[in-house]
């Protein structure tokens, strides 16, 4: 495509999130879905995932993640003009990250690392959808489960 003065060149378009919701209803089990980002740099990877929940929580607040699950980053990113903050928590169950909207609605979701394969990143997915299941319980072992481990 040729560029001069006249012509404006896109930039390319943002990579969506991989990311399976339970519908928008009264919240059932341990998470509201699976997110499987696509690297371990969560400032990079939470502007596909922040786009595809904003329709659900309106105006994003905060993102909260178990400290040991993402390395040490920025407290703070910009996202749709405002303010997101990131905190990191040893309370919170690792393998999951919880976005809270402004009216405080919030999301939990299980985090398929990103390293899984696409057959087991699926399992996860469908196991954190699915209402009739008991999902394995999070923590210690979820990431030995998504990556096929006992």
């Amino acid at each position: 495509m040729p560029s001069g003065p006249n012509t404006t060149l896109s930039p390319p378009p943002a990579t969506e999130a991989r990311l399976s919701l339970k519908p928008a209803a009264p919240a059932t089990g341990e998470v509201d879905g699976a997110w499987w980002p696509r690297s371990r740099d969560l400032p990079a990877e939470l502007p596909a995932l922040l786009t595809a929940v904003t329709a659900r929580l309106g105006r994003i607040d905060r993102v909260t993640h178990h400290l040991a699950d993402w390395p040490a980053s920025t407290r703070r990113i910009t996202f749709d003009d405002s303010v997101v903050r990131l905190e990191g928590f040893r309370s919170q169950h690792t393998g999951t990250l919880t976005v809270i909207g402004w009216d405080r609605q919030r999301l939990t979701l299980r985090v398929v690392p990103p390293e899984t394969g696409l057959d087991d990143a699926q399992r996860a997915f469908d196991t954190a959808v699915d209402d009739t299941t008991h999902p394995p319980p999070i923590g210690a072992h979820a990431h030995d489960e998504c990556e096929g481990r006992p």
